[in-house]
């Protein structure tokens, strides 16, 4: 295998400059480039330990002597930025000194009977990337992202789900209808209506295989989802609150499926 191609950038002007930048300050910068760029080394690393091959490395300079014997075989391309470059290309507060960018995945199709997540239009990239992390942990490997949900591979959503992207086969831009291609129940999380969760744990009434609806954070999931459900399902709040935060509910309704229907996923081993 030939050696990584290195090129060092000092220039504002640079094109390479400014599709990076445009692609780590932009929500949506990915659908148009067709890439995904992941800032820093646990994102980084948790996509090569996925066997993720990023099509191309970005360093800052004073992190390059160490880059060239830890990440510079990992891609093709290496880019070596003068560090106020990198911090120019950085959306975070304390940049991160390197990452990757990889190949947006081509749009899988909604595999009827896989174990599922419905994003119904939840606004906040940090709720959408939690959810995305209970999701991956709790073995619900499709998640299907309704319009109006925030862009999944956006930057804060990819920092927010902390590498559980890698793991996940992600469907965006869906409408209600194409829900129908789903053969498992559909579970919708309520405030006023349905079933108490952890009495369905005790009786054993929750489905083995199924897909969790988690709507807007505000008014929650739609009238056409509403239709779709076959549960309904509280989750019971002594201390009195009035909800739970949309990614709250979410890890808790997930890890019930998960430890209830212990068939369907095994503990990992440490």
């Amino acid at each position: 295998m030939s050696a990584p191609s290195v090129t060092h950038v000092s220039s504002r002007d640079n094109p390479v400059f400014k599709a990076l930048r445009s692609l780590a300050h932009g929500n949506t910068g990915y659908r148009k480039q067709g890439r995904i760029w992941a800032e820093g080394e646990h994102l980084s690393l948790a996509a090569l330990n996925r066997g993720m091959r990023p099509i191309m490395g970005v360093f800052s300079e004073s992190f390059w002597p160490l880059a060239q014997a830890l990440y510079a075989q990992s891609a093709t391309v290496n880019i070596v930025l003068q560090d106020a470059l990198f911090d120019a290309v950085s959306s975070l507060a304390s940049p991160a000194r390197m990452g990757f960018v990889f190949e947006l995945p081509p749009p899988p199709v909604i595999v009827s009977q896989a174990p599922s997540v419905i994003l119904d239009r939840l606004q906040d990239p940090g709720n959408v990337g939690s959810v995305l992390r209970s999701a991956s942990a709790f073995g619900f490997g499709q998640v299907i992202a309704l319009q109006g949900t925030a862009a999944l591979w956006s930057p804060k959503v990819l920092r927010a789900g902390m590498g559980a992207h890698w793991g996940l086969q992600l469907i965006e831009g869906v409408g209600p209808a194409e829900l129908g291609q789903l053969t498992l129940p559909i579970l919708v999380t309520s405030s006023h209506q349905g079933d108490y969760l952890h009495q369905m744990i005790q009786k054993n009434e929750l489905p083995r295989h199924c897909a969790w609806a988690f709507g807007h954070e505000g008014q929650g999931v739609c009238a056409e989802i509403e239709a779709l459900a076959s549960l309904h399902v509280r989750i019971a709040q002594p201390g009195g609150e009035e909800s739970l935060n949309v990614a709250a509910a979410a890890a808790i309704c997930l890890h019930a499926s998960a430890t209830a229907c212990s068939g369907r996923i095994q503990p990992q081993a440490s």
